[in-house]
């Protein structure tokens, strides 16, 4: 099972179901009786983001910042906190970084505060792939994604998460599908998978190490869709 560092930095592309992770992983730690800390770094996409879980994080005792424009009308986005400052602190931070590489731009504001958490083995950064989003479907297309991130972050990824879904029609047979495809990822990028995720309502595909499966409800769901108890 992925044992997180005190800092986490997710990333990927868009639509590969960062904000679904990082907001699961924060449950898990709050669960745990972790002291965690999520920052929606997110400056690119307005929808489906960490900000909108802000109640239920406040139900677990998880702080939440986010720029002052989420869940708003405000079309511009500023920052109000200081990261550098937070990634200080104690317990465990969770920074849900924007999709690809313009997403990535501004965490590179911060690369030489993280870096330095980096260099003392305190920090994550983990690349959230989906085998099942355009324009990932293969590794070498991942790779494309997430060698563009590390240019715009000026940071190094240390883990893959494989993260494929297709959210509540995601079936055990898509994610067997995805794990040598992750492998093989994983051997181009030369870096470990953190763990695989399987959507709680799915049975892990055969094969699957245990301490690669990573259990994760469905967080974040179209307006059509019901909310899940885990946010409640």
């Amino acid at each position: 099972m992925y044992q997180p560092k005190k800092i986490i930095v997710v990333t990927g592309h868009f639509g590969s179901g960062k904000t679904n992770f990082s907001t699961a992983l924060a449950l898990q730690l709050a669960a745990a009786g972790k002291k965690v800390t999520v920052v929606d770094f997110d400056l690119v996409n307005p929808y489906f983001r960490t900000a909108d879980f802000k109640e239920a994080f406040e139900k677990r005792g998880i702080t939440l910042r986010a720029p002052d424009y989420a869940n708003t009308n405000v079309d511009i986005p500023s920052v109000q906190f200081d990261l550098g400052g937070l990634a200080a602190e104690e317990g465990r931070l969770i920074i849900d970084v924007g999709g690809d590489e313009d997403g990535a731009v501004a965490l590179g504001r911060y690369s030489h505060v993280l870096n330095s958490y980096a260099e003392t083995d305190e920090l994550d950064m983990l690349g959230v792939v989906s085998f099942r989003r355009y324009l990932t479907r293969t590794a070498e297309e991942a790779e494309h994604f997430l060698r563009g991130i590390e240019r715009a972050s000026r940071m190094k990824l240390t883990h893959l998460v494989n993260n494929t879904n297709l959210g509540m029609e995601t079936t055990t047979e898509m994610i067997a599908e995805s794990l040598p495809l992750c492998d093989a990822l994983a051997e181009r990028m030369g870096l470990p998978v953190a763990c695989v995720t399987v959507p709680d309502f799915a049975e892990p595909p055969a094969g699957l190490p245990e301490d690669q499966l990573m259990r994760v409800p469905v967080v974040v769901r179209l307006p059509w869709m019901p909310k899940s108890e885990a946010v409640e």
